[in-house]
């Protein structure tokens, strides 16, 4: 048996990550904004034993493609995390929730004010899920007359989180006495002011809500370019990354890893979780024929927008579906690191337009996995056992129905093998995930100084 624990996120994506997901009987049509939808999926992956729920999160729409393509997606509408976190904090007792928050088109104060009271709220069980934004078709939500080049954006998102960091210590741990006998509520030398003022923000403080039961809420970085792996070296406690290949995913857990010594952190206070798209099956017959009746699913139009930001400026509708893409971009685009999958996936396995179309339909280049239970069971803890993972982001292709299949098949058969919790650690997120609780920098300061 494995010392280790298994640190296992269910991933959602409304009606599931498979881009024909919402036409699947298996799933919620209107679930991007039925809260009902949400609670059960919430239920099921307490159920389970999860450590944690994710969304992502875009401030704007979600797409790229035709006119044709956009009316045949199923992920135009869809709730603000926060807010929906905070709904599902009171239907559940144990598990997660990590909400995207921006920290490109969002105020410090703000945001800050927002995760310590969602981690008040649900009693120490929030995350924020640090991004910068890539998409393009954002900037003018915000009043921006452009969207910031990459380096601008990183650059900002490492102040963004110390400010952050600081606002949540506004009030050292024991700040409150709430003593009625003495009628004193507080201490105001346990308050501090941040007084920050940096080359992209400024901003004064303090916070107007106490420390939050898990000092601060867990920060996640879902970004795996250089840039993004430097920011989730210094700041995450978790990073969602996507690969395809175990060599691939050993490679990053690696490099990841040994980025946190100069930052005076260790390995164990990063945890490295890449996605898996499992597609359940009784028997390896059933898994694929549920595969297969999902890609039937999918339009050409909608297939091609998924892979037509990979080959900007072509009309990829004059593409033979059934042979190889003509061309592949080399090296990858920018600084995307979902581009270097997405290319190198497609130049390792020779696949035809259609197959790259149909793959990424499932899970948007992340790792798919059509099997039985033992079969998932055997990848999840080939990975996890020889430095490629901490853990997983489950993404579930079709939503309720394959996170039931997952919580009623693969983890009874993770337990077994002594990889995955029988019951919660913990009372939070932290303590569940077995990362510390950060001390109040304020507090530290007073105690180096006397």
């Amino acid at each position: 048996m494995s010392k280790r624990k298994l640190r296992l996120g269910a991933f959602i994506m409304a009606t599931g990550h498979h881009i024909a997901a919402w036409r699947h009987p298996g799933a919620q049509i209107d679930s991007g904004t039925n809260i009902d939808h949400y609670i059960e999926v919430a239920k099921t992956a307490e159920r389970g034993l999860f450590d944690q729920v994710f969304v992502a999160d875009s401030p704007g729409l979600w797409f790229e493609g035709s006119d044709e393509a956009f009316s045949r997606q199923g992920r135009v509408s869809h709730f603000e995390p926060v807010t929906l976190w905070a709904a599902l904090a009171t239907a559940t007792k144990h598990i997660g929730f990590v909400a995207t928050a921006s920290t490109t088109y969002e105020d410090p104060y703000l945001l800050a004010r927002k995760f310590a009271s969602l981690d008040h709220i649900s009693k120490g069980r929030a995350a924020w899920n640090v991004v910068t934004t890539g998409a393009e078709n954002v900037y003018g939500n915000f009043g921006f007359d452009k969207h910031p080049d990459p380096e601008t954006r990183y650059e900002i998102a490492h102040e963004f989180v110390d400010v952050v960091k600081g606002l949540w210590d506004s009030f050292e741990d024991d700040a409150f006495s709430r003593d009625p006998a003495s009628g004193v509520y507080f201490d105001p030398a346990k308050l501090h002011t941040l007084n920050h003022v940096g080359k992209h923000l400024k901003v004064k403080g303090p916070l107007n809500i106490e420390r939050s039961p898990q000092g601060y809420p867990v920060i996640v970085q879902a970004g795996s370019s250089e840039p993004g792996k430097e920011l989730a070296a210094a700041t995450a406690e978790a990073i969602f990354t996507a690969w395809t290949s175990l060599a691939e995913a050993q490679a990053f857990y690696a490099d990841v890893k040994g980025r946190l010594a100069k930052y005076g952190r260790r390995p164990d206070q990063l945890l490295v979780l890449p996605g898996i798209s499992p597609v359940v099956g009784r028997t390896q017959e059933e898994a694929d024929a549920k595969w297969a009746e999902l890609q039937k699913l999918i339009h050409p139009s909608v297939g091609l927008s998924t892979i037509a930001p990979f080959w900007p400026g072509e009309d990829l509708t004059k593409w033979d579906l059934d042979a190889p893409p003509p061309y592949i971009p080399q090296p990858p685009l920018g600084r995307n690191s979902r581009a270097h999958v997405v290319l190198e996936l497609a130049r390792r396995d020779k696949l035809t337009v259609r197959q790259l179309y149909e793959y990424l339909a499932g899970a948007r280049g992340h790792w798919v996995v059509v099997g039985t239970p033992e079969k998932i069971a055997d990848e999840i803890q080939n990975w996890f056992e020889n430095g490629a993972a901490d853990g997983f982001n489950v993404m579930p292709p079709v939503l309720p129905e394959s996170l039931d299949d997952f919580v009623e098949l693969v983890i009874p058969e993770l337990q077994r093998r002594g990889l995955f919790r029988t019951e919660y650690e913990g009372t939070t997120l932290r303590e569940n995930l077995g990362l510390e609780r950060p001390a109040n920098q304020f507090t530290v300061q007073k105690q180096k100084a006397a």
